[in-house]
């Protein structure tokens, strides 16, 4: 009887699709890439229409020599690597490595592995697309040419070690941009009027806002206006004036893209992107349920949210036994926002609604419990009826003045009864019954509140995975190593859910901004994502974009090596003396920012953390202001007496004290402000 082999990328899936196949089909796993460009080089023949120079990769030799012989062994063979440009690149240097001219070779995919995909696979193969793997071999030449030519660069101009990549340097530039707006925001003082009301009926008072008065919308900017509000009121009688009611409808979610399913996964689970994309591998692949391997989710690397006709069912099935008819969903629109989509992939889904998460408890670890329950109820929301709400809209009046408020009910739980978010949470203010103009109002308590604009939110992994998708950079199976880098490379440090550029980030997207402005400029590098899709469909030759970017590219890193300067982080003197040799001490950079050492390394091992003074003395006990770094690399400013004085402040304090209230000042743009916030001045 004849073999066949069936070559797929994990190890992983081998136990699982040999079993749906059986005795006829040998299963072996490429380990991911088999081919690569060098290590040590360039890889790219510039000279010679830049012909990519691909070697078995290192370590690899034997895994080869062993499907040459399952090769020889077979009739046929069947390349089933992962259903995207990278998959279809890795079953390419598969034919190539592996000489399968000469014999019956056939590409298949599936988007879930299940014994239905798997199988339905075989009954429909195809060749190899090539528009696909130029694709592949577009991005992955371009990234090589941008990481090979100006990492280089930042050796010469910073030190040794670190890197440049096409999607990371612009990621980083996102972030330092973000910082500086942060850095040079001046808060606006602004307040709050809210009136606390008891309606006839109700057991709990209502919460009407301050809105303004008979010429429209009032903003309330100081103390001062509030206090007048607040005298014209005082023996004001509060009376309904106008009731609006309406019916809102909020929509079911979307299915999981990638990039969706990262976002939530970050905001909910506190899950990173990395963590999110392995674990989801992990469920794609196949986990042991009651001793059988079984996937557990579709594909995990899409940019769509379309359904298959045959999950569309299973989910309106279980919707009708498990709920009533009045929860079933109409098809939804999928999402489309103008640009280039992956749709020969699914959106991310379970592969059988029917397994449950509750009772696969026992069988998974609980970070996989958590996110194939996270997949599992967003898609079933999605295949759900929206929610429905009452909204009550309510004008009251106090002699010239008018307050507002908002009410909500939910009539109709439809999706919410599966899958809720922060959006869903419980309005301020519920009625139990109706309200009209005829209902009295007694006041309880008015309530005036000064408050100060907030500055840009420092971004997370979830807002900068959902800024680069919104702007067309990168692909969403991008977008985890590219965070992994920039944080390992500590151009970027992560505290709680925050992102904050480090000074070595900041002195490397500086360097990037000034020499390479191009590879950091957001629409270029979204319209190479353009090119690099139509590669994809066949409209652009790939070698056509490569031979467009190179010239331009070489010619900046040469200007960049002639022109620009060294950026010193390290190995500056101090006025420090070696307490050990008496040596005069450097200032060294490290992990965690800058450190003194003894120059006469390796003699003298010396070191001590180093303070830079800023020239202010500590509000608290009149010693050194230093500036420091945390662990994670983020800049403070803290009293050298520490740990006797425990003074510490985010911004960079001034000499100058509060004229209001005498606390000390903080530097912010071209201003100085109060630290306290409750006074917000600013000079």
């Amino acid at each position: 009887m004849s073999k066949n082999l069936v070559i797929v990328e994990s190890p992983a899936k081998v136990k699982t699709i040999k079993k749906f196949l059986g005795k006829d089909f040998e299963v072996a796993a490429s380990q991911g890439h088999i081919r690569d460009l060098p290590k040590s080089s360039l890889g790219i023949d510039i000279e010679n229409d830049y012909e990519p120079k691909y070697i078995t990769i290192r370590g690899k030799g034997d895994l080869v020599a062993e499907l040459k012989k399952l090769v020889k062994k077979s009739d046929a063979v069947y390349l089933a690597t992962d259903p995207d440009r990278e998959g279809e690149a890795i079953s390419w240097h598969l034919f190539h490595i592996l000489k399968l001219e000469n014999k019956p070779t056939y590409r298949i995919t599936f988007n879930e592995i299940t014994e239905n995909a798997v199988k339905e696979s075989l009954k429909n193969p195809r060749e190899i697309n090539m528009d696909l793997v130029d694709a592949q071999q577009a991005r992955r030449i371009l990234d090589r040419m941008v990481g090979y030519r100006i990492s280089p660069v930042l050796w010469a101009k910073v030190k040794r070690g670190l890197s440049a990549g096409r999607v990371q340097s612009i990621a980083l530039r996102i972030i330092c941009d973000r910082e500086k707006e942060i850095e040079e925001f001046i808060p606006d003082e602004y307040w709050s009027l809210d009136a606390l009301i008891n309606v006839e009926g109700e057991k709990k008072p209502i919460v009407a806002k301050y809105y303004g008065d008979a010429s429209g919308k009032v903003e309330l900017k100081c103390e001062k206006q509030v206090n007048e509000v607040l005298e014209a009121i005082k023996k004001a009688k509060f009376k309904v004036t106008d009731v609006t009611v309406g019916e809102r409808i909020r929509k079911s979610p979307l299915p999981f893209t990638t990039s969706t399913l990262q976002q939530e996964a970050s905001k909910v689970l506190n899950f990173s992107t990395s963590k999110t994309m392995r674990l989801a591998q992990q469920l794609y692949e196949g986990v042991e349920i009651n001793g059988e391997g079984v996937g557990l989710i579709s594909y995990l690397r899409t940019d769509s949210t379309r359904v298959s006709e045959e999950a569309e069912k299973m989910a309106h099935t279980f919707i009708a036994e498990h709920y009533s008819d009045e929860y079933q969903g109409s098809k939804q629109p999928e999402d489309s926002k103008g640009k280039k989509i992956q749709d020969a992939h699914e959106a991310i889904r379970p592969t059988d609604v029917n397994r449950i998460p509750s009772e696969l408890k026992s069988q998974l670890s609980r970070d996989l419990l958590r996110l194939y329950t996270l997949i599992w109820k967003r898609f079933l929301a999605s295949r759900m009826a929206p929610a429905k709400y009452e909204n009550t809209n309510v004008k009251i009046s106090a002699g010239e003045h008018v307050f507002s408020l908002s009410a909500s009910r939910c009539t109709f739980e439809g999706f919410m009864s599966v899958y809720t978010t922060d959006e869903d949470k419980e309005e301020e203010n519920s009625l139990t019954g109706a309200i009209s103009k005829s209902s009295k109002l007694k006041l309880k308590e008015l309530d005036p509140k000064q408050h100060f604009t907030q500055p840009p939110a420092h971004f997370t992994e979830a807002s900068l995975v959902r800024t680069l998708e919104e702007k067309g950079i990168g692909r969403p199976s991008t977008y985890a190593p590219t965070i992994t880098t920039i944080i390992s490379r500590r151009y970027v440090a992560k505290e709680g859910k925050a992102l904050f550029a480090t000074e070595l980030g900041n002195a490397v997207n500086d360097i990037m901004v000034e020499a390479f402005p191009t590879i950091v400029d957001e629409s270029f590098t979204a319209n190479l994502e353009t090119l690099l899709d139509g590669v994809e469909s066949g409209d652009v030759k790939w070698k056509t974009i490569v031979k467009n970017f190179y010239p331009d590219l070489d010619e900046a890193v040469k200007a960049a090596e002639k022109k620009l300067e060294k950026v010193k982080i390290a190995d500056e003197l101090s006025d420090e003396i070696c307490e050990e040799c008496g040596k005069r001490m450097v200032i060294k950079y490290g992990p965690h920012g800058k450190f003194l050492a003894c120059p006469g390394f390796p003699d003298c091992r010396f070191t001590k953390p180093f303070y830079e003074k800023i020239g202010v003395p500590c509000p608290k006990c009149g010693k050194d202001i230093v500036m420091r770094m945390s662990k994670k690399g983020r800049r403070y400013y803290g009293c050298i007496g520490y740990p006797d004085c425990d003074f510490i402040s985010w911004d960079k304090p001034v000499a100058e004290k509060c004229p209001k209230c005498g606390s000390f000042m903080v530097a912010k743009g071209k201003h100085n402000l109060c630290s306290n916030k409750e006074c917000g001045y600013k000079a």
